[in-house]
């Protein structure tokens, strides 16, 4: 993320006349801050909450948009957000937890705990923790179902496993989930209890939980999720089953004290923070974290985003640089792309604010001298559109060579040209953060 690009003087100027409030310098981070996050409101919609800081001050703590439509009411910095995927990195503690009490062991097998669940001899808690189980991403149908826990079980047992156990890594959700329900079988205590005794309430978070499908909780966001049509209410989610990858419910605030909780050893000793926060993967998971992802630029970083219809969350600790940084949504914002773009702005670095984009049609036979693989992106022509690495994702063009993807407007491609005339790299830009890529063999 630290190559440097040069544009001729005559492309800055154009830029600055074009865009002058678009980029801005590295003097004021809080105010910097807080110009991304006002541009992410008029031109995305966000709505939810945001925290940054850095060595335990403030930068930005500010709610944005409404917890509720129907009566306007608007989101706070206390209000309590679903968590989603970010719940995982809880299920993994309260697990290295009982590790530490020596009430099991990472090399344990899924058998001690479920004897009937298939391949159970050959996958360990290690794997469960670590993605590397095989056992499915699953989930979607069964959460949504009103199923109840017993029958979830029999479902969950019947999806096939991705790999033999132990050869390779794919995110699942079943896998974290079963390890929510040995947490009840080993400590004789549901899981919303021993993550609120052990965890929650050694923590000081007074404003976070489990979601259950009774429960009345004070402050917490509605959620909606985007359609063609406009905003809808969530699904009915059964929370009875949808727990380990998913239930806990926080506030900015009370995710910044489990951010603090992590550096010392009220909760976890230094060995066991050291199993947690170690790469098990080529795709860098630790147990309920991932290490220093692609999108870390460059420091060393500690993080996980979550996902679920409405719910859009991100977690991001720089742990080198002390800063932290939360973004959650319940509106389906994309809050890994904020976040990744206020991690930039935090760590100084020069950020594009959103701005709105507009179609434009240009000729299309220029695509041909586009397509491409640039790094690992690939640029696909079919018929008269071109894509981003899948048909799924088709570039829009705002210009004769910058277009902006169709799924997420907060991520721009930008083609660019050597002084023979080929296109030979791309500006790839995401949360307002740019990327020079190198065209693949030129």
């Amino acid at each position: 993320m630290n190559t440097k690009y040069y544009l001729p003087k005559t492309a800055q100027i154009l830029i600055f006349i074009l865009f002058p409030t678009l980029i801005f310098g590295q003097k004021n981070i809080s105010a910097n801050l807080t110009k991304y996050m006002q541009a992410q409101v008029e031109v995305n919609n966000f709505s939810g909450a945001v925290l940054v800081t850095k060595n335990g001050s403030v930068l930005l703590k500010k709610a944005y948009g409404l917890a509720d439509y129907e009566w306007n009411i608007k989101n706070t910095v206390d209000t309590k957000f679903q968590l989603a995927s970010v719940t995982k990195q809880f299920t993994a503690a309260a697990i290295l937890l009982l590790v530490e009490k020596g009430k099991l062991s990472l090399t344990d097998h899924l058998s001690i705990f479920f004897p009937d669940y298939p391949k159970a001899d050959s996958v360990t808690i290690h794997m469960l923790l670590s993605h590397s189980s095989g056992l499915a991403m699953g989930f979607k149908e069964v959460a949504l179902s009103s199923i109840s826990a017993d029958s979830a079980y029999a479902e969950i047992k019947k999806m096939p496993y991705e790999f033999t156990p132990g050869t390779q890594t794919a995110y699942s959700n079943i896998g974290y989930y079963l390890l929510a329900k040995i947490i009840e079988k080993v400590s004789g205590e549901k899981y919303a209890l021993f993550l609120r005794k052990n965890i929650f309430e050694k923590a000081g978070m007074k404003n976070t939980g489990i979601s259950n499908n009774d429960s009345i909780i004070s402050k917490k966001a509605k959620i909606y999720y985007r359609t063609e049509k406009g905003y809808i209410h969530n699904p009915y989610i059964n929370w009875d089953v949808n727990i380990g990858h998913d239930g806990v419910y926080s506030t900015v605030e009370d995710l910044a004290l489990w951010d603090n909780a992590l550096y010392g050893t009220t909760i976890l000793s230094e060995k066991t923070k050291k199993l947690m926060f170690t790469s098990y993967s080529s795709e860098n998971w630790g147990y309920g974290f991932i290490i220093n992802p692609f999108y870390n630029h460059g420091h060393q970083l500690i993080a996980h985003d979550g996902g679920f219809f409405g719910t859009m969350t991100s977690f991001n600790r720089f742990t080198d640089d002390k800063i932290f940084v939360t973004v959650l949504s319940n509106n389906e914002s994309f809050s890994h792309i904020i976040g990744y773009g206020l991690s930039a702005i935090a760590l100084q670095k020069e950020v594009e604010l959103p701005y709105k984009h507009i179609q434009t049609k240009i000729d299309t036979t220029l695509y041909d001298k586009y397509a491409g693989k640039y790094g690992k992106v690939e640029i696909l022509k079919i018929a008269d559109k071109l894509y981003y690495n899948s048909k799924e994702m088709e570039l829009v063009p705002e210009s004769k060579t910058k277009f902006f993807r169709v799924d997420n407007n907060d991520r721009t491609i930008e083609f660019i040209q050597d002084q023979s005339g080929i296109f030979n790299s791309i500006i790839m830009t995401k949360g307002g953060v740019k990327e020079v890529v190198k065209r693949n063999n030129l």
